[in-house]
């Protein structure tokens, strides 16, 4: 999916490309930077101004992140795990924990959100 997001510093709208899994009607991403040290900027854009929009095959959609934690990570991590058999060796390549990143679609009435 294309997510754009808005710059932390310059305001400014930036896109990417992430790879995603659906849980419900919520997108869930890895906030991974190539699973070097340093948390991708779309994630710390993120963080910083949670509504975003992404871009799907079958059109846009207006969302607002947050970071999953307790057992709702691990079930979704274990999803991630599904997909990708060398993601906890991959992921212990990094000193901290990867962020997985809910995207609730704005009209959900997001549960999650940042503070």
């Amino acid at each position: 999916m294309r997510l754009t997001t808005t710059g932390r510093r310059t305001g400014r709208q930036r896109s990417v490309i992430v790879a995603y899994v659906e849980d419900g009607p919520r997108l869930v991403t890895l906030a991974m930077n190539g699973w070097g040290e340093a948390e991708p900027a779309w994630w710390l854009n993120l963080q910083a101004h949670p509504d975003a929009t992404v871009d799907l095959v079958g059109g846009r959609r207006q969302v607002r992140a947050c970071a999953a934690t307790g057992d709702e990570r691990s079930r979704l991590w274990t999803r991630w795990r599904e997909i990708d058999a060398d993601l906890d060796a991959l992921a212990a390549l990094r000193s901290s924990e990867t962020a997985v990143v809910i995207l609730e679609p704005e009209n959900q009435g997001a549960e999650h959100r940042t503070g």
